[in-house]
């Protein structure tokens, strides 16, 4: 029983760390800009699709590195011809160009490289088993997917804090005229801002497209949780968005993993129910089936009782 609360915790932490790989640069973006990018989940498959093109030819490692490049560059341009021509029309006109070109790449995925799965692997380095937690033998990409997210967080903060093009970057957020003044180029400081929390986008796509499935649906997916991660964290918080995402990870893993009627988990925790009462389909589910609500069942309790997130100092 330890063990597999021991892997069911480890397999949460990766999940956690993988949404806040995407919902990182969701929040970068939404902090400097105030633009909620709609299609940000769409970059992130474009990586995973980037990173199986590339490996095909020079293999994984190289695909780690270039497959991001080429998502924070395609999203670096989306933001100078696209979203900054529509920028002058207010927010509402921005989400719709997102909106819309979430469609566009939900559609031409699928004619560039198909419907179906494409065979995106583990590398072979990485394909093993690292540890044996009991019986279950733990594998070692996923440590490496840890291992990532987690120097992806440590080089974000360090970024923002520690550097000139950190604090030029904080400073536009909340004082863009001052910072123009200065002389800094603010448009170009939001295309560099969006073309990097794009190419964050895409660097989880690489690690997570071979763990998981590489297909023309994994941007819908994800991409509902991902933005209640943003809202729960806290808009335009990092810092929130960490917290949110391993909250979310580790709640909606352990959730998927029991198979336990919902009146049996209340009982445990003391409510009094009648499983044979009012409700009694709802209360005969398994934790199991309700799992995937988890993450917008907290954020409809976030907006209730806290509409600013976890750690934001806005709340729209």
């Amino acid at each position: 029983m330890a063990s597999a609360l021991i892997v069911v915790a480890l397999d949460g932490l990766v999940y956690g760390l993988l949404l806040f790989m995407l919902s990182s640069g969701l929040t970068l973006i939404f902090g400097m800009m105030g633009v909620l990018n709609l299609a940000h989940a769409s970059f992130y498959m474009l990586g995973a699709y980037f990173a199986f093109t590339i490996s095909l030819a020079v293999g994984f490692w190289p695909g780690l590195v270039a497959a991001p490049l080429l998502t924070g560059a395609l999203g670096a341009l989306v933001e100078r011809y696209g979203l900054r021509p529509v920028h002058r029309h207010g927010h509402v006109a921005e989400l719709l160009f997102t909106f819309g070109l979430a469609f566009v790449i939900g559609e031409i995925v699928p004619l560039v490289w198909g419907r179906a799965p494409v065979a995106y692997h583990v590398p072979h380095l990485l394909d093993f088993a690292l540890f044996h937690i009991g019986q279950t033998a733990y594998p070692a990409y996923r440590v490496f997917m840890m291992a990532v997210s987690l120097a992806m967080f440590a080089g974000l903060f360090a970024a923002l804090a520690r550097t000139r093009v950190g604090l030029v970057v904080r400073a536009a957020l909340t004082h863009p005229q001052m910072v123009s003044m200065l002389g800094h180029d603010v448009p170009r400081v939001f295309t560099l801002v969006f073309g990097a929390g794009c190419a964050l986008a895409g660097l989880a796509g690489v690690i997570a497209g071979n763990a998981l499935t590489t297909q023309p649906g994994m941007a819908e997916s994800l991409g509902p949780v991902v933005f209640a991660v943003v809202v729960m964290g806290g808009l335009g918080s990092i810092w929130g968005a960490f917290v949110a995402s391993l909250l979310i990870g580790m709640i909606q893993t352990v959730s998927v993993g029991l198979d336990m009627p919902l009146w049996h988990a209340a009982r445990a925790v003391g409510w009094s129910v009648a499983p044979d009462g009012a409700f009694s389909d709802l209360w005969h589910l398994s934790i199991a089936r309700v799992g995937p609500t988890v993450p917008y069942l907290l954020l409809v309790l976030t907006l209730a009782f806290r509409p600013r997130g976890i750690a934001g100092s806005r709340s729209g």
